[in-house]
């Protein structure tokens, strides 16, 4: 099991009044980037803002006071939007808060069980694909909120939502496209400013979208839905505690969604993780953050939340604010609080075309678009992969998408590796009867087949048949089925097998597969030279 030691304490150790400021500082600047983002977050995954401004203060208090990291921000990102809009529309809002509940079991179970590393083994191609499929989810789920379109909720599927947006164009709102457009010209347009007079960087360019919005919205009194008309606005205090815990008939059909969120929420952190490391000169521990990510993901859905990660543009935004230690996480959550509790009532006026074009905004910049102009660097194999994990995302469903692309990402490894394994005579001349081959590679289910073509014991006129192993870099069980199935096959012509030159790997499996006792001890030789010095014993005894 593993010990539980968050970075927080390690962090607290020589904590001084200096570092304290420049937290302080960090916390409360990226605590104001991440309002509009949460309530941006929540109303596109179809729920309340609320409920994205409660995630970010429940869930990343926890992250950052529990989790493996320094620097880690958490709350709720644009990656999880469409997995939990889809949870929303086919099992209700009650279904995706226990989905979430789920989640976070599975993701605590995942760090005590030592699971942080595994998550690396996911290849970039597939995290690429669906990342940029995402980013495109994302931007197709904002169509109708940023040109203010009517008619109610729009389907999760592809296809019948692309139907649905199509019969929608004649109810665009001039009003709502325009706003939106301008919030999208004005946050590039402010990154352009931060650029030239890095002072106005102060005011992160998403808010100052938002507040600009606004009040353009409130002076010119245009006919927009905001998120008092949506939602009646945001309630001022703390929220009513619910119990997410899921219905037994439910778990079937919920098991698949909380596995995606919990995957997704997975690799997220830890990618966000990975960025910021070399960024304050650490190391986080994965599993560490893993259990943070899990006891979050349990308690946000207590207090209405929605799913939560380590966010990278906050946590980037966080370092280059001064962040350096968990402090500065916990303010950003304690910033939040404030807000709701002082100010709720202004986002009453916030239009929902500003969100909506926050959203998209996010979507264009967590994709990794130029990946697509260097495929043409890459193999097809890594092309095919990529591209199918990104058409899959965007047509279908993530949990698709990561399955197949996974899927073919083992088969082109197992090709790959079978291709490298190979078995050549050995050069050397030798007596009549005897053959050697030196095999290369992985001896593993995939090579067996190619093995089978190329030392074929029916053809194979011989007294003593001597494979070398000395570059052979593993085993598994079905390389021994296979060496026990050409030792059977040659003690039914009269032949026998001495193998030589096992590494540590196929020697500690040869021998606890019994196959040493079955070949004889001294039949299983160190070197190449005892090898072939035993064979020709064997010769010497049969004649």
């Amino acid at each position: 099991m593993l010990q539980f030691h968050p970075k927080l304490q390690d962090a607290l150790r020589g904590y001084s009044r200096s570092i304290f400021f420049r937290d302080l500082s960090a916390g409360v600047t990226v605590g104001v980037l991440a309002l509009p983002l949460a309530m941006a977050f929540a109303i596109a995954s179809g729920v309340s803002p609320s409920a994205g401004i409660w995630t970010a203060i429940i869930a990343g208090f926890i992250i950052s006071a529990f989790g493996g990291s320094l620097v880690q921000i958490g709350g709720p990102t644009g990656a999880f939007i469409p997995i939990l809009y889809g949870i929303v529309a086919a099992h209700g809002i009650s279904n995706m808060l226990a989905a979430t509940f789920m989640a976070g079991i599975m993701l605590l179970v995942m760090g005590l069980t030592r699971m942080g590393n595994l998550i690396r083994f996911i290849p970039i191609s597939v995290v690429i694909g669906f990342t940029n499929g995402i980013g495109v989810v994302l931007m197709l789920s904002q169509i109708k909120d940023f040109f203010g379109m009517g008619g109610g909720a729009l389907p999760a599927e592809f296809f019948a939502r692309m139907q649905v947006l199509a019969g929608l164009v004649s109810t665009i709102n001039p009003y709502a496209a325009g706003l939106g457009a301008g919030t999208v010209v004005l946050k590039y347009g402010w990154d352009a400013l931060v650029r030239r007079c890095p002072r106005a960087g102060a005011v992160p360019a998403l808010l100052m979208a938002l507040l600009l919005g606004t009040v353009l919205s409130v002076l010119l009194e245009l006919p927009v839905e905001t998120i008092g008309s949506r939602f009646n606005g945001i309630p001022q205090g703390l929220p009513a505690i619910a119990f997410p815990l899921p219905a037994l008939s439910s778990l079937g059909s919920l098991l698949a969604p909380a596995i995606t969120i919990a995957l997704l929420g997975a690799i997220e952190s830890l990618l966000s993780a990975r960025v910021a490391d070399p960024l304050v000169e650490d190391r986080h521990d994965p599993n560490q953050e893993l259990l943070a990510q899990g006891l979050a993901n349990i308690a946000s859905p207590f207090f209405g939340g929605i799913a939560a990660t380590g966010a990278i543009a906050r946590t980037s935004t966080n370092v280059r604010a001064g962040g350096r230690t968990p402090v500065a996480g916990i303010v950003h959550a304690l910033t939040l609080l404030v807000i709701v509790l002082a100010a709720a009532p202004l986002a009453a006026w916030v239009p929902i075309p500003v969100l909506a074009a926050i959203v998209i905004v996010t979507a264009v910049r967590m994709g990794e678009w130029h990946e697509f102009v260097r495929l043409k660097h890459f193999s097809w194999n890594y092309r095919i992969i990529l591209l199918a994990t990104f058409f899959l995302t965007v047509l279908f469903d993530l949990t698709i998408a990561v399955e197949i692309g996974m899927v073919l990402a083992s088969l082109f490894f197992i090709y790959r590796m079978q291709d490298l394994t190979t078995a050549e005579v050995l050069g050397v001349k030798l007596r009549p009867g005897l053959l050697a081959f030196d095999l290369r590679g992985s001896l593993f289910f995939g090579a067996v087949a190619k093995l089978d073509a190329q030392i074929d014991p029916a053809r194979l006129e011989v007294e003593v048949l001597v494979l070398n192993l000395r570059e052979v870099l593993n085993i598994d069980t079905s390389g021994i089925d296979w060496l026990q199935g050409l030792q059977k096959a040659l003690i039914k012509k009269g032949a026998t097998l001495v193998l030589c030159g096992l590494g540590a790997q196929p020697q500690s499996l040869v021998r606890r597969s019994g196959l040493i006792a079955q070949l004889g001890v001294h039949n299983v030789c160190d070197d190449i030279d005892a090898a072939l010095h035993r064979a020709r014993e064997i010769q010497d005894e049969t004649e």
